[in-house]
């Protein structure tokens, strides 16, 4: 099954892609390279990337919206709540709606079941903060992230990479 073998490797992602440590510089190196990234392939995304206490790189790129920024917030509340991608939430909770079961409690102005968060995991802390893009499909926020990260951290970006669609 497709959605069993992308969380599979979603986790693999969140294992692999740890930090040493994360501070500003980091945030804005792992910005800029999402934002160059989006640049060279005309995105219209926002790139999101905050800590739980406070926002550390923004960029809005061209074609981008103020809904993508809204979009982008919802994701990181994703991540916050339960420490991994949003993308593997989409996965695991499979609800066409958008939204989180009403017996979570999570109001849908604040929580989206949309893939584009990914959590910023530090070696021997834990999840501190979220990294966010909107504004492509769901998937291709993520695959954007993910490609970053493993290019800032001198990773094979294939050997990482989620499997083709399947139809």
């Amino acid at each position: 099954m497709a959605a069993a073998d992308d969380i599979r490797k979603i986790a693999e992602q969140e294992a692999s892609l740890v930090f040493e440590s994360f501070d500003e510089a980091t945030a804005f190196a792992i910005g800029s390279l999402v934002r160059d990234a989006g640049l060279a392939g005309k995105l219209p995304i926002v790139v999101d990337i905050r800590t739980w206490d406070r926002p550390l790189f923004y960029a809005a790129l061209p074609g981008s919206t103020d809904s993508n920024r809204n979009w982008a917030r919802r994701k990181h509340n994703v991540v916050r709540m339960f420490l991994k991608s949003s993308y593997r939430m989409v996965l695991e909770k499979s609800r066409p709606d958008r939204t989180f079961p009403v017996g979570e409690g999570l109001d849908p102005a604040d929580y989206v079941l949309a893939g584009g968060g990914f959590p910023v995991t530090v070696k021997g802390v834990g999840v501190v903060g979220a990294i966010c893009v909107s504004g492509l499909p769901e998937r291709q926020d993520h695959e954007v992230i993910v490609a970053a990260l493993c290019k800032h951290f001198g990773l094979d970006a294939a050997a990482l990479a989620l499997g083709p669609v399947e139809n």
